[in-house]
């Protein structure tokens, strides 16, 4: 939330920040301030300029000038009835015009928007952390989202240096389900026996920023394992998900936050804990799979994910999803693009690579019928 407001203020909005108690106001207040100092230190900003962003924010415990907001962005954490419960005391102050936004990884906004009075104020911006860095804002509309909110979102989106992709409602949205089949297939391979090493230096090597389990002690193994069980109630008729994940997450680890994950934190020592491979099959004797395989089995995975969003609707566009995979998920840029590198490799031999991958791995690898009827066809996600 802090994040949102250092990003909006910046850009030239007047920002109102609340939280529940004074402690947390403060902190918020003073991240605000840090990153701003920061700028200063970098000569990215003057110092009086620091102090007028700083003056365009204000800070509150309680819904006091709420009421004057033209939108309000909830981003506290995953919780359905907090966030309900929000936004119905944001419509009880009375203005019938405030544009809701739920800042949410894996919640569908219709299931906070359910008991709303006006739910064609619902609408969901998803920011990614750290927001001053993430260059990708995800909206969410539902079926009842009216097109002014849209466009408010999209305008304030875009004010705030954001790329701005509007995809449709579901669980998981775009972007969350697609990194969690990144995060998923990576926890089957470790499962059978590859080395944390042998994944994050392959996905590294295909061109992404971290590796997948270097992104789950990032993000946070317990916020992972989270999102995993949305994901995995709301697609178990075809997502079969690893107990790796689960068993890591069972001894307290939560990645960097609380300096122990996969990898070691602090200290002199530095790469994978070992200690890791305690609980897990095949314990620190690890067997790396063949390292084509193991990139294969997760870009694949992503794809066809992405394939899924797009016969489904939550997606409108080759093109938002190749901006969003690169903008959002860290995809490597110089391939173009998800959807236009699956154009290079070809459509035919990625079904027949996952009608293969699926026989020996898993139906969660088994080809979205929209690749199929693509192969069939010979067709591409681009014309050209």
């Amino acid at each position: 939330g802090a994040g949102i407001v250092q990003v909006a203020a910046f850009k030239g909005y007047n920002v109102r920040l609340k939280d529940r108690d004074a402690k947390g106001l403060g902190w918020g207040l003073n991240y605000c301030n840090e990153l701003y100092q920061k700028q200063v230190k970098r000569r990215s900003m003057l110092a009086p300029e620091a102090d007028i962003a700083m003056g365009r924010i204000s800070g509150t415990t309680t819904y006091d000038g709420f009421e004057r907001c033209e939108i309000v962005v909830e981003a506290v954490f995953e919780d359905l009835e907090l966030k309900r419960q929000i936004l119905a005391d944001i419509e009880a102050l009375g203005n019938p015009e405030l544009i809701f936004a739920s800042n949410t990884s894996t919640i569908p906004i219709g299931e906070i928007a359910k008991n709303a009075k006006h739910p064609e104020n619902v609408i969901g911006m998803h920011f990614f952390s750290p927001v001053h860095k993430m260059p990708l804002l995800e909206i969410i509309k539902t079926d009842k989202t009216s097109d002014r909110a849209i466009a408010t979102t999209l305008k304030v989106g875009r004010d705030m240096g954001k790329t701005c992709i509007v995809v449709s409602d579901g669980p998981g949205f775009f972007t969350s389900r697609v990194i969690g089949s990144y995060i998923n297939e990576a926890g089957w391979i470790l499962q059978e026996g590859s080395s944390v090493e042998a994944i994050d230096k392959t996905m590294e090597k295909f061109g992404f920023p971290i590796g997948p389990l270097k992104l789950t002690d990032e993000v946070g193994i317990d916020v992972g394992v989270k999102a995993a069980k949305v994901l995995g109630e709301a697609f178990k008729h075809r997502l079969d998900q690893p107990t790796s994940l689960l068993v890591v997450a069972d001894e307290g680890r939560k990645g960097r936050k609380n300096g122990k994950g996969f990898y070691l934190y602090g200290g002199e020592k530095k790469g994978v804990d070992l200690s890791v491979y305690d609980k897990l099959p095949m314990g620190r004797d690890r067997k790396d799979l063949d390292s084509d395989l193991i990139r294969d089995r997760i870009w694949l995975a992503m794809l066809n994910e992405c394939a899924f969003c797009l016969e489904e609707g939550i997606t409108s566009s080759p093109r938002d999803i190749d901006i969003g995979v690169i903008f959002g998920l860290g995809f490597p840029p110089f391939r173009g693009g998800i959807c236009r590198y699956a154009d290079e490799v070809g459509i035919p031999k990625i079904v027949a690579t996952l009608d293969r991958l699926s026989d020996t791995y898993g139906k969660r690898l088994a080809p979205a019928q929209i690749l199929v009827d693509m192969a069939k066809n010979n067709k591409k996600f681009y014309k050209a």
